[in-house]
């Protein structure tokens, strides 16, 4: 079986680079293959935001937490790039003097988190917009 790290690029309503990432996890997951981390990257970012939708539609976010909550796998969320378009966790968002905007399950980190992920996995799939 292979250990996969998976990168998403794209925002949660701009393109469906978040919801084939959560597919591609789910199902290799489900054949028996291990996923080392999700990296949420550029607007990828944007699937972190605490945010309510509609509700005859569908919401990336509390997609990738059920899958975090079912799988165990880290959710993390490049941190210069979070910043950049508002979302703080409870630390940054003392820092900056601003409310928490990143939904739970979802994790601030650097790039070097999903370098160690590539490294450490037989692929990287990247999920662009």
């Amino acid at each position: 079986m292979a250990r996969f790290a998976i990168a998403v690029h794209g925002g949660p309503y701009e393109s469906q680079a978040p919801i084939s990432a959560l597919r591609f996890a789910t199902t290799a997951m489900s054949a028996g293959h291990e996923i080392a981390r999700v990296f949420f990257y550029h607007d990828g970012v944007l699937n972190a935001l605490m945010r309510e939708t509609l509700q005859d539609e569908a919401n990336p976010t509390s997609l990738w937490q059920k899958f975090a909550s079912d799988t165990g796998v880290e959710l993390t969320v490049c941190i210069a790039a979070a910043l950049k378009r508002g979302i703080f966790d409870e630390r940054e968002a003392k820092r900056y003097g601003t409310q928490i905007s990143m939904a739970d399950g979802f994790v601030l980190a650097g790039v070097g988190q999903m370098v160690d992920a590539a490294i450490t996995s037989d692929r990287t799939i990247t999920f662009l917009p």
